[in-house]
């Protein structure tokens, strides 16, 4: 055919003789001059000018600065286009019905589309660039077109073309968008400035976009790439080459800050508040002021859900309408012989089923444009919220009463809740928000059309569906509630396993491992019930969620069918499944709306009683406004501390007593009195005064020490001080006079009403030793030397893998209580304030430490700088130290005064203070001796070395070690990176047992096989019935066959459904099951060495996240990836099924697909370790803060913490963002991909007609591949997370178990084998693994029965390593230990060990009851154990205990002191009748009472046993029959201590004299 613009069909089409604007082609002509231009003027600057510009960006992301109405300008030019599309579109259907080609209906619109996208990009060029002079050629542009378009639509006014033409329609609308353009163009003029005004406008970007931090640039893009996720492009691409981090991530933009929202919140917050305050029993609703605070972006996200859900039913209308036009369009129509002003009516445009097709295309994409944007401002308003809420719950805790936490009104768990749970809750409510209001919108809307389309049938589908609705609901209710039991049982079997692996050594060396590991399965075994009721409900979930729709479809077909004479049609068939898909979404994610609606109802409800309770008081004598700079003097020398003497008792260094030439406390002086107070009445918040009548003084620049009982208000006097108490009556004054002497050096200045203050229980953050010390002052080498000196730290600190650099705290490394507090103390003491508060400071210091302390750091370090200190002790030693004395007694003051005052004044009390003294220096002889920091140095460097030589197991990867050793070792890692774990999966899919594995696949497979049969016998029956003719009989025939076929199909498509859901779900069980006992059998037959050298969290990492995520995770991910992967893949076979040309399309979107989900499941990954990464530290600070708030207040450090907090907000807040655009960044990119499915289907199947059942089968499967393409790779992107968890636990299981396998059969073995404890070391050799250097070499020994053996020798020797020899603990590769005749190594290792009995140097006991403690096994006489009880001295305490025997054990035995606890360990062992007793430093961390008791029992108890003692000092086996003396490994001495004492120059002499 050919082609001329004006065609060539028509003479009169280049006839201009009534005018040159009556003729059609020349105004179509005429309207392709603005694009020309356009084109002709923006192609050169684009391409030619851009080079010069970009030098002069200097911000980086290419500045973007939006000019006024930029978002109004997207949105029209957006509009124009489509406008376009339809005009191309109008225009060539016109030409489809000419003779011959008319160039001049389309080509216009063409070139207008061309010059409308030109005009979008180099408008964003010109706004990147800032160069508003350039947007003249728009602005011509829009006012040539304009007026081109105006004369096009007065022609066709003037020919009198009707309203109802579609072409009038379409110029009618481009007027009216290029007048709008127009105007927003002049709008730019208006304000910037840039051309006909003298002083154009400067801009600078946001604040935001000039501070390189932020990377998170969704808010300042522009609208294509808001709606794209575009900018995300670079991070996603990024994260191959190299793991995101938080520095990749950047800051939040200011408006998402938490504190901005914080902002927001309270002031609506505090409006509330306002509003009931003369109502006092009415409280403030915090759902209002989060309605006032963000209530907006909620209406917008609605808006953008509407819309979407409204574009939702384009699918099936555009379906029904291709597939009727294709079925109505058997050639009816020929070619027309109309003129060349041909005009098309609305109604005949659409009919044609290309436009359709295109239509289909478009809506598409806005609707998932639209949801997409939806889901995005929900999320980010619920992140802000979420920021804002936890910033109000850090403030009110910084403002709690301290007798809310301490009386239990507010527990700290209840805290935690609030900050993890509570406002995660609020969050996700936030998230699912706009489904309330637009669900029944849907509804109602789906139910109308399907009322359409098949008359009263349609409800009966839709009543079905509403009437299974509740089942939903229940189900959900029912889930919930196996989730909480199943956590309840989770926790518990945490505790047993935490137990087992503290207790681990213990364990094993009493062959005690099987006993507690079946505790644990019998916990596991009532959690895996928990768990089956829950797979159950889930199973039942997907089920409902799979089965509705084909029971709707069903029921609606079958009434259908025959209720109506009319045969169904294809394009009712289709149309209306869709429908039904449609409609079962929102009524599935209903039940999930509605439960968190009333999750979030109650959250709310406990925000609300939290942010209502108690304050404390303001204390503004304290307040900073009020503070004066205080210059302290220069040091002076005249003071000379008395030393300590030791060596004279302390009662006469009390009586020899005298002042020391220091300034007497004048108390009459103001001046010299920090704090006073006055008749002061003080109550923890009962009402009743905890302390009563308080008049004291505390004189400035002196020391005044705090004595008293236990339990009489010593460290409340303290906290009233401080102002935590209520104070009922009286004040408490702090002296603000100004005193500044003019001979004081300025040297440093400090704050009046500056306090530090060390509490009892030590209070450590979760940070470095340093940052604990400085605890936010600034750092002072010298000084901060000088106070770990005085705080006698440097040795501990050196133990430290790095130093001072070393994390400690929950998280880090556990400190022993002395270490714990002797930091808090050196914190008191760093920092540069007046006055300092120390409460107690000595209680778990030994006595060498507490002397170190007194003299450094209180007497010297303190007293030189003349700061006013108050000191809370039981240590008497120290009084005569003391400046002033204030003695308690029952919550009031006893006495005050100096130490002199008392002695005249009150003799009771000072002798009684002497007879105390007496009692204490008893106790001195023995702590001389026992020295306990080095013991609990000696544990540090336990728990340290193993940690440096640590085999770090988690990063065995199996597959790294199958890759060939690449150079590249980059590319390697990378390549891993993109990897799927697939070796991984096939184990986890394995451990559950083959036949399941299969039974699954099989029945998966079967089960989308029905549903395709069923959609496919619905096609061809539609199709059929089209076809067939009108005898009715044949009619009534066929029409029975098929629907009986389809009832059966159906019927078994919904067994099918419960079938494969149940199958996962047992599988995952399966496999969650001997995934976890292998784990469980593996770790505690392992090697004690394991343990040494694997922290002990790291293990119960194992136990906890990873079994969780193994135990409820997976399973619903699989079954979510296998479904909507099989879905697509039965969708595409379908399609190309139904029109294989379809094939050709699918390869490059194939190849599209594949590289999104590689990108984006690499970046997935990686922004969800940060979110979970950044979760913790967040968290922890609130429980630390929460923990540690009397510390804080006292420090006055609120605003720190404050600030620390929201970092750690924003941080976790950035990591979630990035998380859920990336989420976005996905699914709009696979929204696009489905789309083009559906063109590409809908095109290909209209071009080769096939049935229009399959056709409408086609259409329909291709819409259903938009809806699952995003979750195959969100499920792959899980799934790869979620393998890791069984990754790590996989590395355990392929360690090495003991050997427990002896040579002997145990029935060899006598039954009272050892009997006489007769015990032959022959040239021993030992070493903890086999590439590791031996512990012991060569040690021969010989011990008869029952002699009293001691092993000594300095720290490292292989003292413990000859004990643990014994038991097999260790590997012996050379040499041999025979007891009573029989080779240990040839015993299996459950005989050997249960045989012999060992009192460990830290007692462990396990909860439960005493007896369980002491026979675990159950296989002793009650009498035995009260017998063992008698000679451990504890019978009559435990008789005093309710249920004797059966009374509880807490955790670790928590409610028994450590001497308690060790005389248990030592009844554990006789109730063992073992003829050989090992002591491996028994007696180290108890007190000299309980010592000799133990030393006592093992002289009487057991003296026809043999015991071998190794010591931790000398003195406790002088008197054994046989000392051992080791060194490095080797036995060095070997003889009597009595013989061994007289070699002068001996190892044993050095020890004991070293050691006195």
């Amino acid at each position: 055919m050919k082609a001329a613009f004006c065609g060539n069909d028509n003479a009169s089409a280049y006839d201009i003789s009534a005018g040159v604007l009556k003729n059609v082609c020349f105004v179509d002509a005429l309207n392709l001059v603005p694009h020309v231009f356009l084109l002709f003027i923006t192609f050169p600057i684009l391409f030619i000018g851009w080079g010069s510009q970009s030098s002069k960006v200097q911000i980086h992301h290419n500045t973007w600065l939006h000019f006024p109405g930029h978002n109004l300008r997207w949105i029209l030019t957006f509009t124009l286009l489509f406008v376009h599309v339809c005009e191309i579109a109008e225009g060539i259907v016109s030409d489809a019905n000419m003779k011959s080609r008319h160039l001049h209906l389309f080509l216009p619109a063409m070139m207008g589309f061309v010059a409308a996208t030109t005009a979008i990009v180099y408008y964003h060029n010109i706004e990147t660039s800032n160069f508003p002079k350039l947007l003249l050629a728009l602005f011509l542009y829009w006012i040539m077109a304009f007026v081109t378009k105006t004369i096009k639509l007065v022609r066709y006014c003037e020919d009198g073309v009707p309203f109802s033409q579609l072409r009038f329609c379409i110029t009618g609308i481009m007027v009216i968008l290029y007048g709008l353009l127009m105007a927003v163009e002049i709008n730019v003029i208006r304000v910037r400035r840039y051309v006909f005004f003298m002083n154009p406008q400067k801009v600078k970007p946001p604040e935001d976009l000039q501070d390189l931090g932020v990377r998170f640039l969704q808010p300042f893009v522009n609208l294509l790439s808001k709606a794209t996720y575009w900018w995300m492009n670079t991070l996603i691409i990024s994260a191959h080459k190299k793991p995101i981090d938080l520095k990749a991530i950047g800051k939040l933009p200011i408006a998402m800050r938490a504190l901005t929202n914080y902002v927001c919140l309270k002031e609506a917050y505090e409006e509330q508040k306002k509003k009931v305050a003369n109502q006092p029993n009415k409280i403030p609703s915090i759902w209002l002021a989060m309605y006032r605070a963000f209530g907006r972006p909620i209406l917008l996200s609605s808006t953008f859900r509407y819309l979407a859900d409204l574009l939702g039913f384009a699918g099936p209308l555009c379906i029904s309408g291709i597939v009727e036009s294709l079925q109505n369009d058997t050639n009816t129509t020929g070619k027309s012989n109309e003129t060349s002003t041909s005009y098309l009516s609305s109604q005949d445009f659409l009919k044609n089923a290309y436009v359709l097709a295109v239509l289909l295309f478009l809506a598409l994409i806005l609707q998932r444009t639209f949801l997409q944007a939806s889901y995005y401002v929900t999320i980010e308003t619920g992140i802000n919220l979420r920021g804002a809420l936890l910033a109000m719950i850090y403030n009110k805790i910084l403002r709690l009463s301290t007798s809310n936490l301490s009386m239990g009104e507010m527990t700290l768990g209840q805290i935690n809740n609030l900050v993890a749970i509570e406002t995660n809750q609020l969050m996700w409510f936030l998230f699912l928000c706009p489904n309330l209001w637009a669900m029944p919108v849907q509804i109602i809307m789906g139910v109308i059309l399907l009322y359409n389309l098949l008359r009263v049938s349609a409800l009966v589908g839709a009543a079905v569906i509403v009437l299974l609705a509740p089942i939903q609901y229940f189900i959900a209710t029912k889930l919930a509630e196996a989730q909480k039991s199943t956590l309840d049982y989770s926790t518990e079997r945490l505790k047993k396993t935490n137990e087992i692996l503290k207790g681990i050594k213990l364990l094993k060396l009493y062959a005690w491992e099987h006993i507690f590991c079946t505790s644990v399965e019998e916990t596991r075994t009532k959690e895996l019930i928990s768990l089956k009721t829950f797979a159950l409900y889930t199973s039942l979930s997907i089920f409902m969620n799979a089965a509705i729709p084909i029971a709707a479809v069903l029921a609606t077909f079958v009434t259908y069918e025959y209720q109506n004479e009319a045969t169904l049609q294809p394009y009712q068939a289709f149309a209306s499944l869709s429908l039904f898909h449609i409609l079962v979404t929102p009524l599935f994610l209903l039940s999930t709306v509605v439960r968190f609606a009333v999750k979030a109802v109650i959250s709310v409800q406990k925000l609300n009683e939290f942010l209502i309770s108690d304050e404390i008081g303001d204390d503004s004598w304290r307040s900073a406004e009020s503070s004066v700079t205080y210059e302290s003097c220069k040091k002076h020398t005249g003071l000379h501390t008395k030393a300590i003497n030791r060596k004279q008792p302390l009662r006469h260094q009390l009586d020899s007593y005298e002042q020391p030439p220091r300034r007497q406390p004048r108390p009459f002086e103001t001046d010299d009195i920090a704090i006073k107070v006055t008749n002061g009445y003080f109550s923890w918040g009962s009402g009743l005064a905890t302390l009563s009548n308080i008049n004291i003084r505390i004189p400035t620049g002196q020391m005044t020490m705090i004595v008293g009982q236990v339990g009489c208000g010593k460290s409340s006097l303290l906290l009233a001080i401080l102002g935590e108490m209520q104070t009922l009556e009286g004040k408490v004054h702090w002296n603000n006079i100004n005193e500044t002497d003019p001979s004081c050096e300025a040297t440093r200045s400090r704050n009046r009403y500056s306090v530090a203050y060390a509490a009892q229980k030590p209070w450590l953050l979760n940070a470095t030793v340093e940052e604990n010390i400085i605890f936010g002052s600034p750092f002072n080498k010298q000084r901060y030397k000088a106070v770990t000196d005085a705080c006698s730290l440097q040795p501990d600190i050196d133990l430290l893998p790095f130093g001072d650099q070393t994390e400690i705290g929950e998280r880090g490394i556990n400190l022993s209580g002395g270490q714990r507090q002797r930091i808090c103390v050196a914190r008191a003491l760093y920092q540069n304030t007046n006055i300092i508060v120390l409460d107690d400071p000595f209680s778990a210091l030994d006595i060498h430490l507490s002397d170190h302390l007194m003299q450094e750091g209180i007497l010297k370090f303190l007293q030189e700088d003349k700061r006013t200190l108050i000191l809370v002790t039981h240590k008497l030693q120290y009084l005569p130290h003391a400046d002033w004395i204030i003695a308690m007694k029952d919550g009031y003051v006893l006495r005050e005064g100096t130490l002199k005052d008392i002695q005249t004044k009150d003799v009771e009390l000072y002798e009684h203070w002497k007879t105390l003294m007496n009692r204490q220096d008893q106790e001195l002889e023995k702590d001389m001796e026992t020295d306990q920091t080095t013991l609990e140095r000696k544990t540090l460097r336990r728990a340290m070395y193993p940690r440096e030589s640590k085999a770090q197991l988690e990063d065995e990867d199996e597959e790294e070690e199958e890759e060939e050793d690449d150079d590249d070792n980059m590319s390697t890692v990378m390549r891993l990176r993109t990897k799927m774990p697939w070796r991984t999966c096939w184990r986890y899919l394995t451990s559950g047992g083959f036949f399941i594995l299969f039974l699954m696949i099989f029945s998966k497979l079967l089960k989308h096989s029905v549903i395709v049969a069923i959609d496919y016998w619905l096609a061809r029956w539609t199709s059929m019935e089209n076809k067939t003719g009108h005898s009715t009989d044949l009619n009534r025939e066929s029409k029975s066959y098929h629907v009986a076929v389809f009832s059966m199909l159906c019927g078994a498509g919904i067994v099918l459904c419960l079938v494969t859901s149940l199958t996962v779900e047992w599988m995952g069980l399966t496999a969650a099951k001997n995934l976890h006992h292998n784990l469980l059998n593996k770790i505690i037959l392992g090697p004690i060495r394991f343990f040494d050298t694997t922290p002990l969290g790291l293990i119960l990492n194992r136990f906890s996240a990873d079994t969780n995520i193994i135990d409820q995770h997976i399973p619903p991910t699989l079954e979510s990836l296998t479904r909507s992967t099989l879905l697509c893949l039965s969708a595409i076979g379908m399609i190309s099924y139904a029109t294989p040309w379809f094939l050709v399309a699918l390869v490059p979107l194939g190849v599209a697909f594949y590289f999104i989900q590689k990108y984006f499941r690499v970046a997935s990954k990686d922004l969800q370790e940060l979110d979970d990464s950044t979760q913790l530290p967040l968290l922890c600070h609130f429980s630390e803060t929460a923990e540690g708030l009397t510390t804080i207040r006292a420090f006055r450090h609120e605003a720190r913490f404050k600030q620390h907090m929201l970092e750690l907000t924003d941080t976790n807040n950035i990591a979630y963002l990035f998380l859920s655009a990336a989420n976005r960044w996905l699914e709009v990119r696979t929204d696009y991909l489905g789309a083009c499915i559906v063109l590409t289907a809908a095109v290909t199947s209209i071009t080769y007609r096939p049935d229009s059942g399959f056709l409408g089968l086609g259409l329909l499967y291709a819409l259903t591949i938009t809806n699952y393409l995003n979750w195959v790779v969100r499920n792959l992107a899980d799934l790869e997370v979620q393998m890791g968890a069984v990754k790590k636990v996989n590395s355990f299981l392929t360690m090495e178990s003991e050997n427990y396998e002896g040579t002997m059969d145990p029935s060899q073995v006598p039954k009272d084998w050892p009997q006489e404890g007769e015990i032959k070391i022959e040239d021993l050799c030992v070493r903890y693994e086999n590439n590791l250097k031996p512990v012991l070499k060569h040690v021969k020994a010989y011990i008869k029965p029952g002699q009293k053996v001691g092993i000594c020798g300095r720290t490292g020797s292989g003292k413990s390593s000859l004990s643990l020899a014994f038991f097999r603990m260790v590997d012996i590769f050379d040499g041999k230990i025979v007891i009573d005749g029989i080779d240990i190594c040839k015993l299996p290792l459950h005989t050997l060990r249960s045989r012999l009995s060992i009192i460990l140097q830290d007692p462990i006991l396990f909860s439960g009851s005493i007896r369980f403690n002491l026979d675990p096994e159950c296989k002793c006489t009650d009498d035995r154990l009260w017998e063992a009880l008698e000679i451990a001295q504890l019978k009559n305490m435990v008789k005093s205990l309710p249920g004797g025997l059966d009374a509880v054990v807490t955790e670790g035995g928590e409610n028994f002191s450590v001497g308690q606890r060790q005389l248990f360990c030592l009844a554990r062992a006789f109730v063992r009748k073992s003829s050989i007793l090992i002591m491996d430093e028994a007696t180290a961390s108890i007190d000299m009472a309980t010592e000799n008791i133990l030393q006592k029992v093992v002289m009487t108890a057991f003296v026809d046993r043999t015991v071998v003692t190794i010591a931790h000092r000398v003195s406790q086996i002088l008197d054994g029959d046989i000392v051992l003396v080791l060194s490095e490994g080797v036995l060095a001495e070997c003889d009597s201590a009595s013989n061994l004492l007289l070699k002068e120059d001996g190892l044993f002499t050095t020890l004991v004299k070293t050691n006195k």
